[in-house]
């Protein structure tokens, strides 16, 4: 199929680096590499331009996974600062946009993370000047959290800025074309989803 792709003009994934082993980047998206048994996906049927056009869309998703990846470890690195400290400055960022009170509470559910841990993430944040702890207003069981104006003004203008180019690519397709986009990551994410699997339940090879 390789040849077929590349006789037919169809850089799949748009890429052309290649690992020591001589694997191409996109072969790893490539369904008739992944599946050559068609044990997972039944491609009976389907026309092979079909196929290589999914192809090149699951090479298209996993492009932009890895630029998520880089943007996501050049924030990090910047900012000095692990993934859940990052999602935790971009949850108090949109809560004070909003004119909303953060709450440890809320920072968990947010992150899915315990009170035991979010108390450590706020601790660390705090001990690096991102951070501040105060009473909240109305609620003397809790604390309010907001993040600090350098660090704010920091993530907005480095991390933040790089993050929001995402919404000029969505503004250069058509309301017709966001809609299928919309349905199609909708209806990707459930079907990935884990459900009911055996596998995917917590301590599954206890």
């Amino acid at each position: 199929m390789r040849e077929e792709t590349a006789a037919a003009g169809i850089p799949v994934g748009g890429r052309s680096a290649q690992t020591p082993d001589g694997l191409a980047d996109a072969d790893v998206y490539d369904v008739d590499y992944s599946d050559p048994e068609q044990m997972l996906v039944d491609r009976g049927g389907m026309p092979q331009a079909d196929v290589r056009q999914i192809t090149e869309l699951m090479s298209s998703l996993g492009e932009l996974r890895e630029a998520e990846e880089q943007l996501s470890e050049a924030s990090r690195r910047y900012m000095r600062l692990n993934d859940t400290d990052m999602r935790a400055l971009h949850y108090l960022i949109v809560c004070a946009h909003r004119g909303i009170l953060a709450t440890p509470g809320g920072i968990a559910h947010h992150l899915r993370i315990s009170s035991a841990s979010t108390t450590k993430l706020l601790d660390r944040l705090e001990r690096g000047g991102h951070i501040v702890r105060a009473p909240h207003p109305s609620d003397r069981r809790a604390l309010a959290i907001s993040i600090t104006p350098q660090t704010h003004q920091a993530a907005m203008e480095t991390v933040g800025r790089q993050q929001a180019k995402r919404f000029y690519a969505a503004a250069r397709l058509t309301s017709a074309e966001r809609e299928v986009v919309i349905r199609f990551l909708r209806d990707m994410a459930r079907e990935i989803a884990p459900g009911d699997e055996a596998w995917t339940q917590p301590h599954a090879k206890d």
